[in-house]
């Protein structure tokens, strides 16, 4: 139930949604995140006029294992993340979308009866547009809106930012217009059309899948049409050890042709092989083709082959090693992971600026953190090239390590929890 502003600000001191901000971000964060959404809510009423408002709350996302598989139809471990992108959002009677985002000028205004696609409008403009094509191409309603958003999700990081906002855009749609009939798969595909073919991103589906799902999941993408998620019980905080990720100081938002590099190659190694991608080849086969790949393709992406190979099974692996409670070999696995994304995927930095390598650093410097602990792992997050890192480190070097990233290469850090909700309506769950 959609409420007024002076209801929504009643709503959020009530101990059911004390109840859900804990569930989302954690008891520590409940006062902190109260006052966030109640500033969200007056932020609104800045901009414009009452009505019967919904909140909605859309988290980044953590890629723990399967680094680069999704795209060749591999398969992967992620989960929600307690950093989110937030509306507060009033449906409205005319067919515009009219929006206001945190932190940059302006408003962004949509008419919702031109959905062709505008070269040289603001990414968050082909965003929106490309979603509510997505809405209509697969047979659902679309209709105006007003909204004020805010998040606290890096931006060009490797924390799906871009889709942390595109499920948030499928949520308010799916709860104003649709009666909330669209499940997960629907709005993580209708995001990554919205990536492909209106921002140009040549993104796999985990990004979304991750955003709109929750939780901690397996996703097999052997038919990306329709990917088996399976959810993994296992809460880290709970386990001794944190998720903590490492902003290396490094920027991905124009390293579009390295990110599509990396599915390209394996692809044409994969045709050399009688296959479309990967996931329908075999090691055995490239061993027997090696000479004449490395002539067509490269080295570089046999190197990359062979990498989705390992890593494809090491998801398995992890699941099966969280699954038992067996830590230790959990924590190998990460390591294994991130050695193969730095030797064989090598997307940890540009070959055309090797005297820039952040995300190398980081690696570098908190390996030799935890070598001093005997305890912990730490592998490169996400598409790579720039962004973060995700280290696991017990819970009592938290401190000392987030102090040891700042005095080493002075650059922030983040202490994640998995949250059990994807993109919601908090309206809905309350």
């Amino acid at each position: 139930m959609m409420l007024t502003m002076e209801q929504t600000i009643e709503m959020l001191n009530s101990d059911k949604a004390s109840a859900l901000l804990s569930r989302l971000y954690g008891e520590d964060q409940l006062s902190w995140q109260r006052d966030r959404y109640q500033a969200l809510v007056k932020s609104y009423g800045e901009h414009f006029a009452d009505g019967e408002l919904g909140l909605f709350s859309s988290p980044g996302r953590s890629e723990i294992g399967g680094n680069h598989t999704d795209h060749n139809h591999g398969k992967v471990l992620a989960g929600s993340i307690n950093l989110d992108t937030i509306a507060a959002a009033v449906k409205v009677d005319e067919p515009v979308i009219t929006f206001v985002s945190e932190g940059y000028p302006g408003r962004f205004t949509l008419n919702i009866t031109n959905l062709e696609p505008q070269p040289g409008e603001p990414a968050s403009l082909s965003l929106v547009r490309g979603i509510l094509a997505g809405f209509r191409k697969s047979g659902y309603a679309v209709g105006g809106f007003n909204a004020y958003i805010a998040t606290n999700v890096l931006s060009a990081s490797g924390l799906s930012s871009s889709a942390s906002f595109e499920m948030l855009i499928c949520s308010i749609l799916n709860s104003f217009y649709n009666e909330g009939s669209l499940d997960t798969v629907t709005m993580a595909k209708i995001g990554q059309y919205a990536e492909n073919v209106y921002w140009n991103k040549p993104s796999g589906l985990l990004d979304q899948m991750a955003c709109a799902h929750g939780g901690l999941i397996a996703i097999d993408f052997a038919n990306p049409q329709t990917p088996v998620i399976t959810p993994v019980p296992y809460a880290f905080e709970k386990s001794g050890y944190s998720l903590v990720i490492v902003n290396t100081g490094g920027n991905h938002a124009d390293l579009t042709e390295e990110y599509g590099a990396v599915p390209n190659e394996m692809r044409a190694v994969a045709r050399i092989l009688g296959a479309e991608v990967l996931r329908d080849a075999k090691p055995a086969d490239l061993y027997g083709k090696l000479g004449e790949i490395r002539a067509q393709c490269g080295d570089r992406a046999v190197l990359r082959t062979l990498h989705f190979f390992a890593e494809n099974d090491r998801v398995d692996a992890q699941v099966e090693a969280l699954t038992n409670g067996n830590r230790e070999q959990f924590l190998q696995l990460i390591t294994e992971s991130g050695n193969s994304s730095w030797k064989l995927l090598q997307n940890c930095y540009l070959n055309t600026d090797v005297q820039h390598q952040e995300i190398t650093i980081a690696l570098g410097v908190t390996e030799t953190f935890l070598k001093s602990l005997g305890a912990g792992a730490c592998r490169v997050h996400g598409g790579g090239f720039a962004g973060v890192i995700l280290t696991i480190i017990p819970n009592e070097a938290v401190q000392s390590y987030v102090q040891f990233i700042q005095d080493t290469i002075g650059t922030s850090t983040y202490i994640i929890n998995i949250r059990p909700y994807g993109s919601i309506c908090l309206n809905d769950v309350l």
